[in-house]
């Protein structure tokens, strides 16, 4: 059997704070978006897709054996923009400040180690960033997109600690997906 499943760091409570509030203000825009729940919002160094059951517990090892080698890292919120262009957005994200080579790095990492298991890697350097939605296709913008992201573009938040990897499983519902947390890995190095 197989689990579509990923590996992402969870939110503080600092942030989720900022980003619910943000969210539910964002949705009044009456842009043609797919907006994420603020609940399942969270910073994901690698999508692994559907992997089998059996692989599970030796990519847990995989993923711990990473984490033993790198501190908690610290980020914070830094304002909004788009994948795509704001003609054609793609995505909607917010941006995060912080530990971001090393966090890089990390996910570099991961990566190869994960790859005996044919998890494909992601070629793009590592943009760290929360999706807040996904544009619907043909969505027309207009000037709704600009005047949202003029009003974000100084969103901010406290600075907090990521110190903890989870895997999650994804269960894809008509009402969204439904995350399931199925094992965790504390950051314990000293990088």
């Amino acid at each position: 059997m197989e689990i579509r499943s990923f590996l992402a760091f969870e939110l503080p409570p600092e942030i989720m704070g900022v980003i619910s509030n943000a969210s539910g203000d964002m949705k009044n825009t009456f842009l043609n978006v797919r907006w994420v729940k603020p609940g399942n919002i969270h910073l994901t160094m690698v999508f692994m897709g559907n992997v089998s059951q059996e692989d599970l517990k030796p990519i847990g090892q995989a993923a711990a054996d990473v984490c033993l080698g790198y501190g908690p890292f610290n980020v914070s919120l830094n304002g909004t923009g788009v994948f795509g262009s704001r003609r054609n957005p793609r995505v909607l994200w917010v941006r995060l400040n912080g530990d971001l080579e090393r966090m890089s790095r990390f996910r570099d990492e991961l990566q190869k180690n994960l790859e005996p298991f044919g998890i494909k890697q992601e070629r793009r350097r590592f943009k760290p960033h929360l999706t807040f939605g996904r544009f619907r296709k043909g969505a027309g913008t207009g000037s709704r997109l600009g005047e949202l992201l003029e009003r974000y573009k100084d969103l901010t938040s406290p600075t907090c600690v990521l110190n903890e990897l989870v895997l999650f499983k994804s269960d894809l519902k008509p009402g969204g997906a439904v995350y399931t947390r199925l094992n965790v890995w504390p950051l314990t190095g000293f990088d």
